[in-house]
């Protein structure tokens, strides 16, 4: 009998702490899910400054980091930047792997038809970077047959190349930098990207490049979120909202980018916060 009683002690003093633990890393385990799920995952490529790249600490820097940080805030919530590929963007949104796109990301309808977009935020415009030399002054010079075009993969202007400019030879790059090198040595007439973009590889190659910063085409980036997340698109179009009111995409313009906001403006180029 007291043989019995020792061992039910020593069960009970061995098996009771046990349970309390399991049960104490359980809870612990619910409430780490529960705020990993409430973190707002934003998703961008960090390789098109001085919306989306990396300062010299390595970390996540530029406007549309500022606005990811101030969205969340604005949410509540904590934040994660990941940097995705560009290709690959949109299938991590679909696939959950990130909750939005702030990644200077042109609503399109051909986008449109497999994710949401946010009010829009940015009017910019497709436009070209060609050799100084460059007989080319605007898309219409463009000569099927006699002109290759270099464009980034995925982008809207590798869109409307292959829908506008039937029987000109593409030159379809995974990144930008290398399509202006194509320009760069010849072996493309022209790249056809974004203007802020095309500003910058000019300042860079100034004595090899000319840009032609005209629009081809105006557009609009906007946030993308998934077509079913309808409360947290009313939820950023608030932010959105606010954010212009507040005068906040004034601020990051100057902040980041206020010699080409001034060149711009001044060849009365549309580049505008909206």
């Amino acid at each position: 009998m007291d043989g019995m009683m020792v061992s039910r002690s020593f069960l009970l003093s061995v098996f009771l702490p046990l349970c309390a633990g399991v049960a104490m890393t359980v809870f612990s385990s619910c409430t780490g899910k529960d705020e990993e799920s409430n973190t707002l995952v934003v998703g961008m490529e960090l390789a098109y400054p001085p919306f989306e790249m990396r300062g010299p600490d390595n970390k996540p820097d530029g406007i549309s980091v500022r606005m990811a940080e101030d969205l969340a805030d604005h949410l509540g919530r904590p934040l994660e930047i990941r940097d995705v590929e560009w290709n690959g963007i949109i299938p991590a949104l679909r696939s959950e792997k990130i909750d939005l796109i702030i990644s200077s990301m042109t609503r399109t309808p051909e986008r449109e038809r497999t994710i949401a977009f946010s009010d829009g935020y940015v009017t910019n415009g497709l436009c070209m970077l060609v050799r100084k030399d460059s007989k080319l002054n605007s898309i219409d010079d463009v000569v099927a047959g006699e002109h290759k075009i270099a464009v980034k993969l995925a982008t809207t202007g590798h869109q409307w190349a292959r829908q506008a400019l039937d029987g000109v030879d593409l030159i379809t790059l995974d990144e930008a930098a290398a399509c202006v090198l194509e320009v760069v040595q010849g072996k493309a007439d022209a790249f056809i990207y974004d203007q802020i973009s095309i500003y910058q590889f000019w300042k860079k190659y100034e004595g090899e490049t000319r840009p032609i910063l005209n629009p081809i085409r105006e557009e609009t980036w906007a946030v993308g979120l998934r077509q079913e997340d309808e409360a947290l698109k009313e939820q950023v179009n608030q932010f959105l909202k606010e954010y212009r009111e507040k005068g906040r995409f004034n601020e990051l313009a100057e902040e980041y980018m206020a010699e080409q906001k001034a060149a711009f403006e001044e060849m009365g180029v549309p580049f505008i916060f909206h």
